[in-house]
């Protein structure tokens, strides 16, 4: 079924109003979708980020749409690339992935799936702000290696199911989200991948991320 799913996938390059900016993004819905996950991605990162291409081609394979996107706009990220001011402005990222979350109601391939945000560090502060903006639209919020910490007054707000995921060996990062955990009042979990680093890039914690994923969005859409 997978693969049956997977080849009637298209990725389609499309530009999404989110707000006053117009931002870049890649679709991709796969026959009978069951929902939709958008991407928002860390510091210095973006849609190409094959770290969550790689999680988002296995929500595709388990029949779920995708919407990676770059909450930055080109002009934005230039002059990120040279102050990184912008890339820490959880604010407007999450306003960003918020007017992404009601263009996705406006479109006719998407207007009727559940969503669910994922966010890698940074990003997943952004992702918990925008769910606490559209309470009522995002059905699940999974964290990979991020900074829920930043997302601060939001995270009593957030009323979807959240999943935080931790590499083993991400001391840091595993403490805030221990104390984001405890800040949050809707369903949550917290996953340690034992031997992960902070990028998942030891041989096989990637995967460990995206089947948690893809279980936790299942569940939840």
């Amino acid at each position: 079924m997978r693969a049956t799913v997977t080849e009637k996938s298209e990725e389609k390059a499309v530009r999404v109003a989110a707000g006053k900016a117009s931002i870049e993004g890649n679709l991709v819905v796969p026959e009978g979708a069951t929902g939709i996950v958008a991407f928002a991605h860390g510091s210095g990162s973006s849609r190409f980020s094959p770290r969550n291409r790689r999680v988002a081609q296995e929500l595709n394979g388990r029949g779920l749409a995708t919407l990676l996107i770059d909450l930055l706009t080109p002009e934005e990220e230039a002059v990120d690339v040279e102050t990184a001011e912008l890339r820490f402005d959880i604010g407007l990222l999450a306003e960003r992935l918020a007017g992404a979350t009601d263009w996705l109601a406006r479109q006719p391939a998407t207007r009727d799936l559940r969503i669910g945000y994922f966010g890698a560090s940074t990003g997943a502060a952004a992702a918990l702000v925008a769910a606490a903006l559209r309470p009522k639209s995002i059905g699940a919020v999974v964290s990979r290696g991020g900074r829920p910490d930043l997302a601060d007054e939001a995270l009593p707000r957030v009323k979807a199911p959240t999943l935080l995921i931790v590499g083993g060996d991400d001391v840091p990062v595993i403490a805030m989200n221990r104390d984001a955990l405890a800040r949050l009042t809707c369903e949550k979990k917290l996953e340690i991948v034992p031997g992960a680093s902070h990028l998942f890039e030891e041989p096989g914690t990637l995967d460990t991320v995206a089947r948690l994923a893809g279980d936790w969005f299942l569940a939840h859409l």
